[in-house]
């Protein structure tokens, strides 16, 4: 199953990634012609898209490699190695559209706005198609979820786009095409930094968003269990949470009742909490009185 899921994948990966191929084609060449800034943005867009395509494919094969001796965690991170990377790469691209839209204020250009027009709605229509064709995946997948905005981006670009040319034929209002386009490129530059500071926060094994009083107190409910501390949790990617904590528990305890307590405890983690892997360190007295984060 997992295996056809990654011929699935592939497949889309290499669709959106030829069609964004010929986007950009066809959008270099409009640009130019035409004059419009929107067009040329959005070429360069594009052809970006397609590299951070190939990364995010690329990132999720390895992904889906086994654990192993070299890796026992497996390698589910280079998928948010490449959501960090492709994320960074489109706020450097927004950063460079809002200056060149800046220049345009300043010195209006000619626009053919028909052929502004026409491009933009063809780079629309494959946009959408190659959006919907990874949208599906984006849901728990940071990876594909910053292709996915990248392809939204695009979208939404090429709407901008042929917004300004309806403006740029009907009333030659050339500075609608600068407008839109750094209006774009703001919202997109909030849009990937989300994704950079979510990356960068499972890079640096930063707590998922658990309440740990209320897994204390969940923990707490288990019989023979009358404390928790030296808790650390951390992600491996957008899903896989990890748990490791020590609990005190009475002196009584026998090896079989532990590990009905172990089983206990784990229970309550996954089902209320969503770890997916916890470890657990029994102890009487020692550390009773530490903090739950140590």
């Amino acid at each position: 199953m997992e295996h056809e899921h990654t011929q699935v994948t592939g497949k889309r990966f290499f669709f959106v990634t030829v069609l964004n191929i010929l986007i950009t084609i066809a959008e270099f060449f409009g640009g130019f012609i035409s004059g419009s800034l929107g067009l040329l943005s959005d070429a360069v867009h594009n052809l970006e898209d397609s590299l951070s395509i190939f990364i995010s494919y690329i990132a999720n094969v390895i992904g889906r490699k086994h654990n192993d001796a070299a890796k026992t965690f497996g390698y589910k991170r280079a998928e948010i190695l490449a959501a960090f990377v492709n994320s960074s790469i489109l706020i450097v691209i927004t950063i460079l559209m809002i200056i060149e839209s800046i220049r345009r204020f300043r010195t209006p250009q000619h626009i053919n706005g028909t052929l502004m027009m026409v491009v933009s709605v063809i780079g629309l229509a494959a946009n959408f198609i190659s959006m919907i064709a990874l949208w599906s995946s984006s849901k728990d997948n940071l990876n594909i979820k910053a292709t996915f905005l990248h392809m939204l981006s695009d979208t939404l670009s090429s709407v901008g786009v042929f917004i300004a040319s309806i403006f740029v034929t009907l009333f030659q209002w050339y500075w609608v095409d600068p407008l839109i386009t750094m209006i774009i490129a703001i919202w997109l530059s909030k849009e990937a930094y989300d994704v950079v500071k979510e990356s960068v926060n499972i890079l640096m094994e930063a707590s998922p968003n658990i309440d740990l009083n209320a897994v204390k107190a969940a923990v707490l409910t288990v019989p023979d269990v009358v404390g928790i501390h030296h808790i650390h949790d951390w992600m491996i990617d957008g899903n896989y949470i990890i748990f490791d904590a020590h609990i005190n528990v009475n002196k009584n305890c026998n090896m079989e009742e532990l590990e009905k307590i172990y089983r206990e405890v784990e229970k309550i983690l996954k089902e209320q909490f969503h770890v997916s892997h916890v470890t657990l360190q029994a102890e009487c007295t020692r550390g009773l009185k530490e903090p739950l984060i140590f």
